[in-house]
């Protein structure tokens, strides 16, 4: 009995180093396949992880203030994307157009003019600028160019003052009103394929694209002057023309919305904001104090961003006339689809406003001077003093 016990005892001591190196393989498979499965993990991580947009970067990021390259600081135009506006500096006679990327601090030459520019249009896919520059005081020259700088048409105009509405519809075709020194004017239809005008007879100077061959404006009446009038929607194609509203006293079109300013029926110390689809339904209307000029009405400044679909408006706190207020504006934010309101900020000026493309930021001010971070609802300064 003692030695089977021996035996036995023997036999599990030589098996002993073979079960070890077995129970050794055992765990480092183990472990490799642990690691492996870490490893996926991580791989499938990082690819979800989506690096953050340029657009979305905050204002604490952005260089500035801009350090102008050459001449004297005239304007800031726009956007060109989330991360790089356009402006303008002069150098006597001549102007220079210049990007500027708010990440990376530079700025880069697009075009330079030997003329004074007067302004610069952005189109809307922001593929192109209309240039206009004045050579004199009665004439007008419109340059069209990429966004390199390339030179793609060039048209001069007899005129005191010109006005533009890009087709955001139809990019090829550009609206150009040409005002004469009595403020006559004519409006017409630049087409940047074929490289002609076309005169349009329109009975209002400032014309707002309402499809790809649809315009609108409001009719006011030179010899009956009143603070509101109609808004007309007319055809390019064949003349038909037709009331949208009957009083309306301002009015904007968006690619996916109509925004009307009217007079509040129950409280004209109020004014109306409306929305509508691009069916004419109306979406969402909202009131805020309105202030009167000598002979019309003061619509602050306004913006609205197609991308979240909200609209910035300044507002005054109370009712009151114009040239005697100062109580300052608010900033507030509109999304016309769901009714939502916010207070961005308070305590500004009534200056011009322009959204970036998503929506995140917007430059403000008389020259555009300043840039608003909508998020942390804080003011900088693009140019230093």
């Amino acid at each position: 009995m003692r030695g089977g016990n021996i035996d036995k005892l023997s036999r599990q001591k030589r098996n002993y180093p073979i079960f070890l190196i077995l129970r050794l393989i055992f765990l480092i498979l183990i472990l490799t396949a642990c690691a492996q499965k870490e490893q996926l993990k991580q791989k499938v991580t990082a690819k979800s992880e989506k690096p953050k947009s340029p657009a979305t970067v905050l204002g604490n990021e952005w260089k500035l203030p801009i350090s102008i390259p050459e001449g004297e600081f005239y304007k800031f135009v726009g956007w060109l994307s989330g991360t790089q506006v356009l402006y303008i500096t002069n150098l006597e006679q001549t102007s220079s157009v210049y990007q500027y990327n708010l990440l990376t601090g530079k700025s880069e030459l697009i075009y330079k003019s030997e003329y004074p520019i007067v302004n610069v249009q952005i189109s809307p896919s922001k593929k192109r600028m209309l240039i206009h520059t004045s050579p004199s005081s009665y004439e007008g020259v419109v340059t069209i160019i990429d966004i390199k700088g390339k030179e793609q048409l060039k048209k001069s105009f007899a005129s005191y003052e010109l006005a533009f509405e890009w087709n955001p519809y139809k990019e090829s075709e550009i609206l150009v009103t040409k005002f004469n020194e009595d403020w006559s004017f004519q409006v017409l239809l630049l087409d940047l394929n074929k490289s002609n005008i076309t005169e349009l007879t329109l009975p209002q100077p400032f014309i707002k694209w309402k499809g790809e061959n649809e315009v609108a404006f409001i009719n006011w009446d030179e010899n009956n002057p009143s603070l509101f009038a109609p808004l007309m929607d007319r055809s390019l194609e064949n003349g038909m023309e037709k009331t949208l509203f009957s009083s309306v006293i301002d009015f904007s079109e968006f690619r996916d919305l109509l925004v009307t300013v009217s007079v509040n029926e129950q409280d004209q110390s109020m004014a109306n904001y409306s929305f509508f689809d691009k069916e004419m339904e109306k979406l969402f209307t909202f009131s805020i104090p309105q202030l009167t000029n000598y002979s019309d009405w003061l619509v602050p400044f306004y913006d609205y961003n197609e991308q979240k679909g909200q609209f910035f408006t300044l507002s005054p706190v109370t009712s009151g006339e114009a040239d005697s207020y100062t109580e300052g504006f608010q900033l507030l934010a509109y999304n016309p689809k769901n009714g939502s309101s916010s207070l961005i900020m308070d305590g500004l000026e009534n200056e011009p406003i322009h959204l970036s493309p998503s929506g995140d930021a917007l430059l403000y001010g008389n020259q555009f001077e300043k840039i608003i971070d909508i998020k942390a609802k804080k003011i900088y300064e693009l140019i230093k003093e």
